[in-house]
């Protein structure tokens, strides 16, 4: 698939994971946030376009960090120094999950996920959302990354 239709679905995953992430909240409701996330893609795709292509993966990306919400939570937490999930801007708290789904369970290389979600909280976040989303995924791509090994590991056994 090209660039242009997965940046697409991001956008679109973004706006669905953002406006599920709000509506309990305001509404009060006690709907399963994934199925509000799904709701407002289906919301998206009547009022904007979203090709077919870009539709799957956004469906993809929206199930999956509905999926994977607490273990993706629990993971920025530990990497977002000084700054609790519920204290960041919804924006930037989207986007986060998003890029971290995809580096954690998304199969994206990591220094992709982590241009896109820049790219994503430079279009939809605020002045300093761009780097504050890179230095979080960073941590999180870095955390979750297999130890390189040692150049001396073996040596003299």
């Amino acid at each position: 698939m090209r660039r242009a239709p997965r940046r697409r679905s991001r956008q679109a995953a973004l706006q669905a994971l953002f406006a599920a992430d709000l509506a309990p909240r305001a509404a009060g409701a006690n709907c399963p946030e994934a199925a509000v996330a799904e709701a407002a893609l289906d919301a998206l795709g009547e009022h904007f376009e979203v090709l077919p292509g870009a539709r799957g993966f956004a469906e993809e990306l929206v199930s999956g960090v509905s999926a994977h919400r607490e273990e993706i939570d629990a993971r920025l937490a530990g990497v977002s120094r000084r700054w609790r999930l519920d204290r960041m801007a919804a924006v930037d708290r989207n986007v986060l999950r998003l890029g971290a789904y995809e580096v954690l369970f998304g199969g994206t290389p990591a220094a992709i996920a982590i241009d896109e979600a820049v790219e994503l909280a430079r279009r939809f976040g605020g002045f300093a959302s761009p780097g504050f989303v890179n230095g979080v995924l960073d941590a999180l791509a870095r955390s979750h990354a297999p130890a390189a090994p040692r150049a001396d590991a073996g040596e003299g056994q």
